[in-house]
């Protein structure tokens, strides 16, 4: 048999091998690296695959550890894990409560409102989930709210942290993109691609995110209106006007400080997303310090607890390496590129079964676990096609990546608000009271794909690089004519070459720019 033929079997095998295995329950990071290993032994002795391309993973991994990109991640999670400490979201819940809640869906309105402020400044979906299971929950049941549209709106609230930025799914994809965009670029024969930066996804992201809010918030009203039973108002707290706008003031101040803060710095040109991260965590120690709630135990815990997290997600990364590159040493990527390229609809069937194979995968794997077995065999080929946008391509992998934490039966955000639900609410009530929040994640999607504006327009906007003008050459020199081919800019490079750096910001030439000459710390995704 044809050993290009067995090396294609064999991907497709090693690709449900790792399925099958990780919902079966085993550790993800030694399952993708396991079997990788073992489907390379295999390929070898069928002549399938080659032992000399495992040495690259020596130069993917030392990539991964250079990437400053990915030195965002344990800040933005030290920034969530130490604002959760500081009693942020119990004092907004409070609040928001407060001033909503003597409207019919009030209650729900100003929970969906609170999860986009904690999405915007901690991005934790578990303690944000928890945290509102445990403080609004309890008031929306004894208010008389319908048990599904109370678990449905807690749990749907909580994933925002995952669209919103900043969020550590972004900084993944947007890693990933990097890599995967410079590859197929070259394919098509640019040599100088214009770099997808973590902050062009953060600045794309927000318009859908806020989109999806004002669909949530939709949802409340219509029930509001129709179904006012499902969710009344609160009683009047007898609470003043003044006074509580005036808590209202002091109680908003300080997240919406912390937003400005990180969101500010990238939108502004001041700080990369990276930097941006380390003002987050700064910003958190001084919220916790202002609460009271600073201490060295719980600065000891919320290192250790960012240590684990970060550490989980970066294992199960260098394991992802390691099934990236021997499925692609199988032939499994010129087998997807030739299924794509002979899919009925061209680009849009494409792209509609890479968005729907994630979807389906979101029902047993985790957010992450997709992330790494997923985007670096698709997103390469995607990108060759004519007219497919890195920014929107990532963000709208990112919208689909969300309800992962809400499908069931193994979406995490229902696991986290079964655990602190009272017995009242049963398992059923959460998953039917999900439904309705899926679907409109479904719709969020649809539109995104048809206005792909939503997620392009505001960093071409932010981040709108002026044309170099190119001066006519007024004399041959030594060089010959290519000089006058390939006008030069004032740094001395090609005017092609002129655009942002990694983050979204400056010239080229900057250290982590991807241009082919300096593409290190992406191998790890090609």
């Amino acid at each position: 048999m044809d050993p290009v033929l067995i090396g294609e079997i064999l991907a497709v095998v090693m690709f449900v091998a790792v399925l099958v295995t990780v919902m079966i329950g085993y550790p993800v990071a030694f399952t993708l690296a396991g079997v990788a290993l073992m489907f390379s032994v295999v390929g070898h002795l069928l002549g399938a695959f080659d032992y000399s391309l495992l040495t690259g993973l020596a130069s993917r991994y030392f990539g991964t550890m250079v990437s400053e990109s990915l030195v965002a991640v344990p800040l933005f999670v030290f920034m969530g894990v130490m604002l959760e400490r500081s009693k942020l979201a119990e004092q907004l819940l409070e609040t928001m409560g407060l001033l909503f809640g003597r409207l019919p869906g009030g209650l729900g309105i100003s929970v969906i409102i609170v999860g986009t402020l904690l999405a915007a400044s901690t991005g934790i979906v578990g303690a944000t989930v928890v945290t509102m299971g445990l403080l609004s929950l309890p008031a929306m049941l004894r208010a008389g709210y319908d048990p599904k549209l109370a678990t449905g709106i807690i749990c749907s609230s909580g994933t925002l942290g995952q669209i919103i930025p900043p969020s550590t799914v972004l900084i993944f994809l947007g890693d990933m993109l990097q890599g995967a965009n410079t590859t197929a670029q070259m394919k098509k024969g640019n040599f100088a691609p214009d770099p997808v930066s973590v902050g062009d996804l953060f600045v794309g992201a927000i318009i859908p995110g806020l989109t999806l809010v004002g669909l949530y918030i939709g949802w409340v009203v219509i029930k509001a209106i129709f179904q006012p039973h499902t969710c009344p108002p609160l009683p009047d707290a007898g609470i003043s006007r003044a006074a509580l706008w005036r808590r209202v003031v002091l109680v908003l101040i300080p997240p919406l400080a912390l937003i400005v803060a990180v969101l500010g710095s990238i939108l502004s040109g001041v700080a990369t997303a990276t930097e941006s991260a380390s003002v987050g965590g700064v910003g958190a120690l001084i919220l916790a310090a202002a609460n009271r709630q600073l201490s060295m135990k719980v600065l000891r815990e919320v290192i250790e607890s960012t240590l684990k997290i970060s550490s989980m997600v970066f294992v199960i990364l260098l394991g992802a390496s390691v099934f990236s590159l021997v499925f692609r040493g199988l032939g499994g990527e010129h087998l997807v590129e030739q299924m794509f390229n002979g899919m009925p609809g061209g680009k849009m069937g494409a792209i509609f079964t890479v968005m729907l194979v994630m979807f389906i995968l979101g029902f047993f794997l985790d957010t992450f676990e997709i992330i790494f077995i997923v985007v670096p065999i698709t997103a390469p080929i995607l990108l060759a096609m004519d007219g497919v946008d890195p920014i929107w391509l990532g963000v709208l992998m990112g919208l689909n990546l969300q309800t992962s934490f809400l499908t069931p039966p193994f979406g995490f955000s229902l696991f986290y608000l079964r655990g602190v639900a009272p017995r009242s609410v049963t398992t059923s009530h959460i998953y039917k009271g999900i439904i309705p929040f899926v679907s409109i994640q479904v719709l969020a999607m649809v539109l995104l794909y048809t206005f792909p504006n939503m997620a392009t327009a505001l960093p071409k906007y932010m981040f709108a690089v002026e044309p170099v003008a190119a001066s006519a050459p007024s004399v041959l020199d030594d060089k010959g004519l290519e000089d006058d081919l390939m006008p030069a800019n004032e740094n001395g490079g090609d005017a092609g070459q002129h655009k942002k750096n990694d983050m979204g910001f400056g010239a080229s030439g900057s250290e982590d720019d991807l241009t082919p000459e300096n593409d290190d710390v992406n191998k790890m995704f090609k």
